[in-house]
């Protein structure tokens, strides 16, 4: 059951996505924002830890939640 749920979830993100991108872009944006500053403020490298830390705490925070 819970994996129908996600499927349905993912399914109606990507709808999201494909119907109306700008929703999208505003919800990206703080994110592509932040990583542009550290990248500009240190290097590449910094930026891309960053991100992948960022995508760590989402993972594991989804699993927590659940």
């Amino acid at each position: 059951m819970a994996k129908d749920i996600d499927r349905i979830r993912a399914r109606s993100a990507w709808e999201t996505v494909k119907e109306s991108p700008v929703i999208t872009a505003i919800a990206v944006a703080p994110v592509v924002l932040v990583l542009g500053v550290v990248w500009w403020l240190t290097n590449g490298f910094v930026a891309f830890v960053l991100l992948i830390l960022l995508g760590v705490g989402v993972v594991v925070g989804g699993k927590l939640l659940k």
